[in-house]
């Protein structure tokens, strides 16, 4: 993911947003916090914006999103890491995972983004967290910050459309 262009977001500081993190695997998943929080300073969202809480793995993210989501935040940042093992818990608990926080976002409209790594192994895992292949958590940030600035676009959109008393738009 490219770093966003252009994007803007009014009344800045009204934006609340809520960071959900996996402890397991925690020394990646601090990793994936430190950038989105980097990202969300340099972007202008300042700590005192942020709600930050822990649940013990990745299972567990979806059902404190929800209760985030439905506490008026802009959006919530799911981060966590799933590294496969040796048996198909890895796959139960990344699709899971996955559906999980989609269906957060599908059912209350808040965006809940997905920062779960789901790796083959630890080494790919840091490759994710400023190696070669970027930084997850800081791209789970920007995530964050270009759909609320689209949401914000869309419902300023719809607030402009007036419906004349014959029922037209116009």
């Amino acid at each position: 993911m490219g770093k966003y262009s252009n994007i803007t977001i009014e009344k800045i500081e009204d934006v609340k947003i809520a960071i959900v993190v996996s402890r397991f695997n925690e020394d990646i998943t601090n990793a994936l916090l430190d950038g989105a929080l980097n990202e969300f300073d340099a972007f202008g969202i300042g700590r005192d914006q942020i709600d930050l809480y822990y649940v013990p793995g990745s299972l567990e993210l979806a059902v404190v999103a929800r209760e985030c989501a439905s506490n008026e935040v802009d959006a919530v940042v799911c981060l966590g890491a799933v590294v496969r093992g040796d048996t198909p818990h890895f796959e139960y608990v990344s699709n899971t995972s996955a559906l999980s926080i989609a269906g957060v976002a599908n059912a209350t409209g808040v965006p809940c983004i997905f920062g779960v790594l789901t790796v083959d192994n630890e080494s790919q895992a840091r490759e994710r967290i400023g190696g070669a292949q970027g930084h997850k958590g800081m791209e789970a940030a920007q995530s964050a910050i270009e759909t609320i600035s689209t949401l914000r676009e869309v419902r300023n959109t719809k607030k402009k459309q007036k419906v004349s008393t014959t029922g037209f738009t116009g």
